[in-house]
């Protein structure tokens, strides 16, 4: 993932609900920087009616009835990696990138995030004065494979993107070793009815690995609960609502898998 985002100056993590998207870029962020420093972190997220104006910049009114030509997140982010004359990393982060219209809302900053036009200048839209994407910015966005309703990733934009693909991580050792410590057979059960529902998932045409039940659902416990009542809530309130989605069109076997879930915590 390092060796991608190098070479490639901005990825996207494609996964699953629950497979540590959010914490993988944070983690990937801080470990390339050797420290952990928020300030050079920024965070947004996409969305349908997100736009080049929201991003970039564009004119917003003013409370005098007028107009304002008002600078963007992913600007000013620019600007102040541009600022920092001892060059380190700064990395801007996308949360459900594929949920908003990337041409769009990229515009013109299509080939300027191109690892091999960073440091090139090109003419703004809304402001007479060129622009470029410093080499110390890197992109990081995080992609549902679940979410029905998203658009596909153009081919302009996977080709400027280098893709990892994110899994459930059940059978990992940081997992192995949480699920040991935790010492709940309640927990063991249901990790292993999981499992076999992520191969059933995998195994359907219509859904395949990119639906898979990610381990970030099992390994949050809210403070103060007990094993039980927080995985019953997980099973009721997260896991079959999101079965009913998968399934709705085959209401039989999402009302197996329910069963199958309350029976791991029952």
């Amino acid at each position: 993932m390092r060796s991608l985002l190098a070479r490639k100056k901005s990825v996207i993590l494609a996964g699953p609900p629950g497979v540590g998207k959010t914490f993988a870029a944070k983690r990937l962020a801080y470990s390339i920087m050797g420290v952990k420093d928020p300030s050079r972190v920024q965070m947004v997220q996409f969305h349908q009616s997100y736009s080049y104006e929201d991003f970039m910049m564009g004119y917003r009114p003013t409370e005098t009835g007028g107009f304002t030509l008002t600078e963007g997140p992913f600007y000013r982010f620019c600007e102040k990696a541009r600022a920092d004359d001892t060059d380190r990393p700064y990395f801007f982060i996308i949360d459900e990138i594929n949920r908003g219209n990337i041409s769009k809302i990229f515009g013109e900053l299509l080939m300027l995030i191109e690892a091999d036009k960073r440091g090139q200048d090109l003419r703004l839209l809304y402001k007479n004065e060129t622009f470029s994407v410093p080499t110390n910015v890197h992109i990081i966005g995080m992609m549902n494979t679940a979410d029905r309703s998203l658009a596909v990733l153009d081919y302009a934009l996977r080709r400027r993107f280098g893709f990892f693909e994110m899994t459930p991580g059940f059978h990992s050792a940081g997992f192995t070793r949480w699920q040991q410590d935790a010492g709940s057979p309640t927990l063991d059960r249901l990790v292993e009815v999981v499992i076999d529902l992520n191969k059933t998932i995998a195994d359907d045409p219509a859904l395949g690995q990119g639906f898979a039940i990610g381990h970030s659902f099992l390994s949050s416990p809210p403070e103060g609960a007990t094993d039980d009542e927080w995985l019953y809530s997980v099973v009721e309130d997260e896991l079959i609502p999101l079965l009913d989605e998968y399934w709705f069109d085959e209401p039989t076997t999402a009302e197996e898998w329910a069963s199958r879930l309350r029976a791991a915590v029952a």
